[in-house]
């Protein structure tokens, strides 16, 4: 800039700071990446936060990954994917979730967490609201936030085994936002509940009569123990257009950093979260959408060995902390967390540093999952029984000392 131009604009004498939008500024500060830092920089800690299985993808999927550099497959890809690998993903509906989806209405992403970011998007506008669980991942409320529109709480209680409760769905149909969406999450992260069809059904009676888009988030579909069946909203007669269906390689093959997932559902929506697609990552990566056709299309018999390796630690990891006068908390049906009250004053944000602190342990505080997660921790089972053991021997010794 030239002189005589800089006196026409002088410099600023605005911090930097002050710059950054009020939406950022205004998102809740969740302490999981906090917690995940201090993972890497202190050794002796026992992670039981993370929501990412100790297991590798499987052998079928690695080697794809290799194929695809030795073909190259290293330019972009459709916006809305691949042919093959979305055709691979209509025919897995059909068959294991019962949803009658067309190839052309499947959007493949970077991952669920995209596909969040753009179904809400497609759906909401500034000022409007979405229902959202509560306790619920915490994507879900920063998503609508930094949308400029308004999530509103369905409150989730431990009593009622923390299904979704459709009366608790109709008191906040009251609210004064236009409502244009409700996200559920089944199995659930942080409680592990499995909403049973019975509640499905009476939640998508009240979509209908609404006119409310069910956003699906089932990326743990695959683990459910015990008698607990997922069923998918979009399976349910008559739902498939009010149903958007956002599931994930993450969980299922231990793909979480291939940064893979997809939707499927009306055709509207996915023609509209297409279109936001090409604007936000082009494409999800070519080279993860090849493993992802590997892993749909080879062998699944890992899957069942994991699930009965997870429910091995479930039942550890809940027998010894209900054992201890500190907990309380009701058995998981699905997904790998355990979400336990604690028996102190302690904010939870504040008790998950004592645990690290104390006992060298790292847990997610409750407060991070919603206002109703307040006074709870979750603990991840997704990591080794050694490790489990360990981490749980620490937790007995330092809660002696709890007051």
């Amino acid at each position: 800039m030239t002189r005589a131009l800089r006196r026409h604009f002088p410099r600023s004498r605005v911090p930097l700071r002050a710059i950054i939008s009020e939406r950022e500024a205004e998102l809740p500060k969740a302490e999981m990446g906090r917690l995940l830092k201090m993972l890497v920089e202190k050794k002796d800690v026992i992670s039981l936060g993370p929501g990412e299985p100790d297991f590798h993808p499987p052998k079928n999927v690695i080697a794809a990954a290799k194929r695809a550099l030795d073909k190259g497959c290293t330019h972009y890809s459709p916006v809305e994917g691949t042919k093959e690998l979305r055709e691979a993903i209509a025919h897995k509906l059909k068959k294991e979730n019962r949803i009658n989806a067309h190839p052309d209405d499947v959007l493949v992403t970077c991952g669920s967490n995209e596909a969040i970011m753009l179904a809400l998007m497609a759906s909401i506008d500034p000022g409007e609201a979405a229902l959202v669980p509560d306790p619920g991942f915490v994507d879900y409320i920063p998503s609508m936030e930094m949308l400029n529109g308004a999530a509103i709480s369905i409150p989730m209680r431990p009593n009622e085994n923390w299904q979704i409760l459709p009366e608790a769905v109709l008191w906040q149909l009251k609210e004064p936002q236009r409502i244009r969406a409700i996200i559920l999450n089944t199995p659930n992260n942080p409680t592990g509940a499995v909403y049973t069809k019975k509640t499905l059904e009476a939640i998508a009676d009240i979509a209908v009569e609404y006119d409310m888009l069910i956003i699906s988030d089932e990326a743990y579909e695959k683990f459910v123990f015990g008698k607990a069946q997922h069923v998918s909203p979009a399976s349910l007669n008559g739902m498939s257009e009010y149903v958007l269906t956002l599931q994930s390689f993450s969980k299922t093959y231990g793909m979480a950093g291939f940064r893979l997932g997809y939707a499927a559902g009306p055709p509207k929506v996915i023609k509209a979260m297409t279109d936001l697609h090409l604007y936000s990552t082009i494409c999800a990566p070519t080279i993860s959408q090849m493993t992802g056709l590997a892993a749909l299309t080879g062998p699944q018999g890992d899957i069942k060995k994991h699930v009965a390796e997870f429910q091995k630690r479930r039942d550890y990891l809940c027998k010894r902390l209900c054992d201890m006068d500190a907990f309380t908390c009701v058995k998981p049906e699905g997904a790998f967390y355990l979400f336990a009250k604690y028996a102190s004053n302690m904010r939870s944000v504040d008790f998950a540093h004592w645990l690290l602190e104390k006992a060298k342990v790292a847990v997610i505080p409750g407060r991070d999952f919603g206002r109703y997660g307040e006074g709870y921790v979750r603990f991840s089972f997704a990591t080794a029984m050694p490790l489990i053991k360990k981490a749980v021997d620490r937790i007995e010794r330092a809660v002696k000392f709890l007051k």
